[in-house]
């Protein structure tokens, strides 16, 4: 049973074809209002000018089709564009398009807040608030496409404010919006989740039968290590997590991407290297190096350029594939660590 005035983005396609099918309706109008909606991206029902006036009528009596204001926009001298939106309920979050020369790539929040405060993350200092609905997933990549509309987005980062798969139901149908081809008709290779390690929703995920990329905050080498930066280690040990880890590659056969911030004196050790290459050792990786950006909150530097580039040369000799992260729009609080839910 749909709610009144829910967004009907908040419905799946086979939703959509139920409530149809409720109503008395042919289960082909969701063809025609998921065009009308992630193609055409029309945001008034009224402009769905291929059905009856009857049928604009009905939704419109059941269902809106929420925008998020757009508060703030910054845009970074390379390029990459923040914007801090509002919600329905007043609650904020950041949504972030990152150009590049062969790709528009958009990092995504799915919770106002978060709740697992990590210590040199800002999205986690004013504590959680809720989860986001799949509609308001969904809005900001459909505002986004329209505030930078010289070029269309083609990857999606689960990246932003909040833990995704604390939010897995909501997430989940939202990437299949976004992958389906009535929908967004993104390639799942080019949508990636994040999370900080919440085991028992890795190994759902892997269930799925959804070929996105998988990246795991590790940010640590064991768990006295883990433990300094990411509270959830306590609950979910790094080597339940890594042995998770190859569960997750072994059923999708999906390459497994741990990102690993760089703190000067803390992260990008001899011995933190040494550690990686025992806890790595085997598994189908890569391993993105990021060296830590400016949060006010936290005291904590990057290693020097020499530094960071020996700890990956490190890494490689020891058989792990490492890469370092550019930093993108860390001049506008916008790089990895930086985004709020609010200001």
């Amino acid at each position: 049973m749909v709610r009144n005035q829910c967004d009907i983005r908040d419905l799946s396609y086979p939703e959509l074809t139920a409530y149809l099918d409720s109503i008395h309706e042919a289960p082909f109008h969701a063809d025609q209002v998921f065009e009308w909606i992630y193609q055409k991206q029309v945001r008034q029902f009224d402009r769905m000018s291929n059905l009856s006036s009857g049928l604009r009528a009905q939704f419109k009596g059941h269902f809106i089709l929420f925008e998020p204001a757009v508060l703030q926009k910054n845009v970074s001298s390379d390029g990459t564009v923040k914007v801090l939106f509002e919600l329905q309920d007043k609650e904020k979050i950041e949504t972030v398009m990152i150009p590049a020369s062969q790709r528009v790539t958009l990092c995504v929040s799915t919770q106002a807040g978060c709740k697992f405060g990590c210590r040199f993350c800002a999205s986690g200092i004013g504590g959680w608030k809720r989860n986001l609905t799949c509609a308001e997933i969904l809005s900001q990549i459909l505002a986004m496409n329209r505030i930078t509309e010289a070029r269309r987005i083609s990857h999606i980062v689960f990246m932003g404010v909040g833990e995704p798969l604390d939010n897995y139901d909501n997430l989940i149908k939202a990437v299949r919006v976004i992958n389906s081809p009535k929908g967004l008709n993104i390639a799942a290779r080019r949508i990636t989740v994040s999370t900080c390690g919440i085991i028992p929703m890795i190994k759902k995920l892997a269930e799925e039968g959804l070929q996105i990329e998988l990246a795991v905050s590790l940010h640590g080498f064991s768990d006295e290590s883990r433990n300094i930066l990411m509270p959830v280690n306590k609950k979910y040990p790094i080597k339940d997590l890594i042995d998770a880890c190859r569960q997750y590659s072994e059923a999708t056969r999906r390459q497994i991407t741990f990102e690993y911030i760089l703190i000067k004196g803390v992260t990008c050790t001899e011995k933190a290297a040494e550690g990686l290459g025992r806890l790595l050792k085997g598994l189908l990786c890569k391993i993105n190096l990021i060296p830590c950006n400016p949060v006010s909150e936290f005291d904590y530097e990057p290693p020097s350029r020499d530094q960071i580039c020996s700890f990956r040369d490190q890494l490689q000799r020891l058989g792990v594939h490492a890469t370092i992260r550019t930093p993108r729009g860390k001049d506008v609080s916008a790089a990895c660590g930086q985004l709020r839910h609010t200001i």
